[in-house]
């Protein structure tokens, strides 16, 4: 799974003022990308607003991507939820000719059991042949996957081939590096620690401060694969303060306020997620100022 290493990023579904889809501002996300060197495009994932998204949307939103990516770069799609059941028929009844693999979250607000959680897994792995990214995030979902839950996923099911590991906690990442198949990929979901998991092992990054500041992000991740230290960590500490930032009143609303000063979209979020504040909104402008010069 090399088209998985490296820089992904979970793209936004950027809207109009009227709330209808921007295919246009989407589209120019998508470009912005490709020009500025990330690896790979994650769509329909927690960033895109997936869940305030109607299944017409979706289909036109998976569309646009495609044609505008052109085959230019690997695309994972994300198919997830908390009824197994309707995951398993989504992934049976969507076209994934275009896609490289499926992103697919841990069951969330039911809050399984480990046991619960493998068997959603397994169900979903049984479900297709394309390649499998676990997502855990326990923040959203209400439940962590543990590192025996994964490591055992990962030697029971050949297609659960990584793990979005977006706990932000640096020692389980770790241990799954430690404890899973040398050929199973532990992918950071966290921007702010995605350096130092990458220098242990790690597989990268799926990111969202990398749509943004794509390209010191995606060579600070290759820089961390090539085992250079030194000229990671520089761009991480340049990349830094951004990343606090973006998170601060809730994602997506931080890297669309960031997207929207670099002319690539508006702000425009669905509720009952709202616009970033104008103290915020100004400290962000800010930034990019000195970060830009």
């Amino acid at each position: 799974m090399q088209e998985i290493i490296g820089t992904g990023v979970a793209l936004i579904t950027p809207f109009e003022e009227s709330g209808c889809v921007d295919h246009a501002a989407l589209t120019k996300l998508v470009n912005f990308q490709v020009d500025n060197g990330v690896d790979y495009l994650v769509v329909l994932g927690t960033t895109a607003e997936n869940v305030t998204l109607s299944t017409e949307e979706k289909e036109a939103v998976v569309a646009t991507i495609i044609k505008a990516n052109d085959k230019r770069l690997p695309l994972v799609i994300g198919i997830g939820g908390n009824d197994t059941r309707v995951v398993v028929e989504q992934i049976k009844n969507t076209d994934l000719t275009e896609f490289v693999a499926i992103l697919s979250v841990s069951p969330y607000y039911n809050r399984p059991t480990q046991e619960g959680i493998y068997e959603h897994f397994k169900a979903v792995a049984q479900a297709t042949d394309k390649p499998i990214i676990v997502y855990n995030v326990p923040g959203r979902t209400g439940s962590n996957i543990a590192v025996n839950t994964i490591v055992r996923l990962a030697h029971d099911f050949e297609n659960i081939v990584a793990i979005k590991e977006a706990a932000g906690d640096i020692v389980q990442a770790m241990k799954m590096i430690q404890y899973s198949p040398q050929e199973f990929l532990v992918i950071s979901g966290d921007d702010m620690i995605a350096l130092p998991m990458t220098l242990a092992g790690g597989a990268g990054v799926i990111s969202v401060i990398g749509q943004a500041l794509v390209q010191d992000f995606s060579d600070m991740i290759r820089y961390a694969l090539n085992g250079d230290v030194q000229e990671a960590y520089e761009l991480h500490y340049k990349v830094a303060p951004s990343i606090d930032m973006i998170f601060e009143q809730g994602n997506p609303a931080g890297i669309k306020a960031l997207l929207s000063q670099l002319d690539i979209c508006e702000e425009h979020i669905r509720l009952p997620l709202v616009p970033i504040d104008d103290d915020l909104r100004d400290r962000l402008k800010s930034f990019l100022e000195t970060y830009e010069n």
